[in-house]
């Protein structure tokens, strides 16, 4: 069975109704993306931080997984599926996915700000006060901008062992992110959906200028 490995970004949910974050003006929600995102942004204003991720967490309640995650599941039907995601919803959990990999954090778990490793699920909101079993405050657990991104190297080794490599709905502007589709190997089929693609397509690339629905039925043509 062919291993078939997906990265995908903000494009991937934006037709299930969440918001792409990040307008032409680099902002994520009118915010300035470094005061809502880094270390920096949490601790000058930690109310601001949290109550923006609370809002994230309280706007995917609201939606569900649209057609193209739905069809990345059922490929598990015909392929070994890796799903390596910018995302931090959980849309292609819930659409069947079985092999998901978070880069950038999940919103429906929280984290103390004491231990990058004291992950728990968390649904509600979280405000200054809201602590662990421990009494120590949490965190949303998300990646934030000059963080390390601890799975990357595990990305790193599921690309490396990829037979077809899509990519869908992201502007592969965001690093590390962005450099692993050069971890798999040169002579491999990869395939790139996006609205707006910012790469033409070249050999072994195939560049499909459409959505994430619409976009993944011409990829599944392809593959046939």
């Amino acid at each position: 069975m062919k291993h078939l490995v997906v990265l995908t970004g903000a494009g991937m949910s934006a037709e299930s109704g969440l918001k792409t974050f990040r307008d032409e003006n680099g902002l994520w929600e009118g915010h300035d993306v470094m005061k809502v995102a880094s270390p920096q942004g949490f601790a000058s204003n930690p109310n601001l931080v949290l109550e923006f991720y609370n809002q994230r967490r309280r706007q995917l309640k609201t939606v569900q997984p649209n057609a193209a995650h739905k069809t990345l599941a059922k490929l598990e039907n015909n392929f070994k599926v890796s799903i390596i995601t910018q995302n931090v919803d959980d849309l292609h959990e819930r659409a069947g996915s079985s092999n998901v990999t978070h880069l950038h954090g999940e919103l429906f778990k929280a984290r103390n700000i004491a231990d990058e490793t004291s992950v728990v699920h968390w649904e509600d909101d979280i405000i200054l006060g809201t602590t662990d079993k421990n009494g120590i405050q949490l965190r949303p657990h998300i990646v934030w901008f000059g963080e390390d991104v601890p799975l990357f190297e595990k990305a790193i080794s599921i690309c490396q062992t990829a037979d077809i490599l899509l990519i869908i709905g992201t502007s592969l502007q965001v690093y590390p992110a962005a450099s692993l589709m050069h971890y798999t190997a040169q002579n491999i089929s990869k395939f790139y959906i996006d609205p707006k693609p910012s790469i033409a397509s070249k050999e072994n690339l195939t560049v499909i200028g459409k959505t994430a629905t619409e976009g993944i039925k011409d990829f599944i043509n392809e593959i046939r």
